[in-house]
């Protein structure tokens, strides 16, 4: 290797960079569009059962094979492989996590960029720029190059500086920046009227929706998703965690936290939604279903906050950098994959792996805004609903069949001695083995339909 690998400084430090790469926009954004598209409060419930009993599962599976294989994610899984074709398709398995985490940082610093210049918009107003605040928020090739080179700066320089002085160090700060503005965005909100109408909808569920096969699958995939499996992340930041730490607990705590973000920010736009309609804004598309993705972030909630006056623009302003700094510590994880292979791998310094990575996946994403209202999707699709749950669902496969069962004991009682006694593993090896592969399966069999 050109440089040393480094490693999380802390428990806290691993347990931010892990919750900061799945608290992304799939957790501010996807999760309540997801919401406000399957019956509110009963996809919450299926979604909250599904994150602890299937991603929970398979999220501890890439955790371990990083740890295990203390490497980049196409090493780590050719330490597990017994033979030759087992090696063969490990390269295949990791590399695939690679470009799948590539192609998703492609078009996600597009979206990324977008959210940076709606939180320029409000500032250009208080200085009186009234033609700069239209510019920044107007669909032109200029403007999406731009702030998808703004935002693919950042992300290269957070990278650039390693494991604990640039993940570890900027997810700690991003990731309590996030928490804070989403509790006070979510406190003002449940101040304005419409806002109790719009939690009644979030939090009263209708039971006799939750074995609905559409909401199953679609909150099964947002569980799957949000925790960033199947990008080869998990098994990189794996890599970087201590052999002294309690793996177990560890991965329960990011999957608490990301679950809890995903709540709150249902908390956030769910409310502000019927905030909206209160003050004559449209919520309802033709069909009669709640406005969700694109148009819910970039029309509902900016008719909103041009509503409230001087007030909006504060409003406005902290709710794109709260997306924006969520996006940044998703982003970071997403590049750090292909970094960590090219610099493993092929013995390239860090500096320069992160800057020709992040300058080829920029040129990736100036190549998918020249063909926008085509390419987007089309990417979008191949990574989130192919790419994905294939990778994930091959991890599994990798732990429950191909890596040897002691082998896989001795890893987890790594910082737990205790834990062939406990629940986690009477359990955790069966389910790794059938039922996550099953599940991830079922996602994928559906996305294709």
């Amino acid at each position: 290797m050109a440089t040393s690998r480094g490693e999380f400084s802390s428990r806290i430090g691993f347990i931010m960079a892990a919750a900061g790469s799945a608290v992304g926009l799939g957790n501010i954004w996807g999760f309540p569009t997801q919401t406000a598209s399957n019956g509110g409060a009963a996809f919450v419930f299926v979604y909250l059962i599904l994150a602890f009993c299937l991603a929970y599962p398979a999220f501890m599976a890439e955790l371990l094979i990083g740890r295990y294989g203390q490497a980049n994610a196409v090493t780590s899984l050719q330490k597990m492989s017994r033979t030759k074709g087992h090696k063969q398709f490990a390269f295949l398995v990791g590399f695939g996590g690679v470009i799948c985490a590539a192609l998703i940082l492609s078009f996600y610093g597009i979206i990324a960029g977008w959210m940076m210049s709606y939180a320029i918009e409000p500032v250009a107003h208080f200085v009186g720029a009234g033609n700069s605040a239209e510019w920044v928020v107007s669909q032109s090739l200029t403007r999406n190059v731009l702030f998808t080179a703004c935002f693919m700066f950042l992300t290269i320089f957070v990278i650039r500086r390693g494991v604990e002085d640039g993940i570890e160090k900027w997810s700690k700060r991003l990731m309590p920046l996030l928490i804070g503005l989403l509790v006070l965005l979510i406190g003002y909100v449940f101040t304005l009227e419409g806002a109790s109408e719009g939690l009644n909808a979030y939090l009263n569920p209708d039971f006799s929706r939750v074995l609905d096969p559409g909401l199953l699958i679609s909150a099964m995939g947002q569980a799957f998703f949000s925790l960033s499996l199947g990008t080869s992340v998990m098994v990189i930041y794996g890599s970087y965690i201590s052999k002294k730490e309690n793996l177990v607990s560890l991965g329960a705590q990011v999957t608490l936290i990301d679950v809890s973000i995903a709540f709150l920010a249902g908390l956030l736009i769910i409310p502000a939604m019927y905030v909206a309609q209160a003050q004559g804004v449209a919520i309802f598309a033709d069909d009669g279903s709640l406005i969700s993705g694109s148009g819910l972030v970039f029309a509902v909630l900016p008719a909103l906050f041009d509503t409230m006056g001087s007030m909006g623009l504060t409003v406005g302003f902290a709710f794109f950098v709260l997306m924006s700094v969520a996006a940044l510590t998703s982003s970071i994880s997403m590049l750090e994959g292909p970094v960590s292979y090219v610099v493993e791998r092929h013995n390239i310094e860090r500096k320069k792996a992160t800057t020709f990575i992040g300058i080829l996946i920029f040129l990736m994403s100036v190549g998918i805004i020249s063909q926008l209202n085509v390419m987007l999707d089309f990417v979008a699709t191949l990574a989130t609903e192919y790419g994905q749950p294939i990778i994930a669902m091959l991890c599994c496969i990798f732990v429950g069949w191909i890596w040897h069962r002691n082998d896989i004991l001795k890893e987890i009682q790594s910082g737990n001695e205790k834990v062939e006694h406990s629940i986690f593993w009477k359990i955790w090896p069966w389910y790794t083995k059938f039922v996550c592969p099953t599940a991830i399966a079922i996602v994928f069999i559906h996305s294709l339909r």
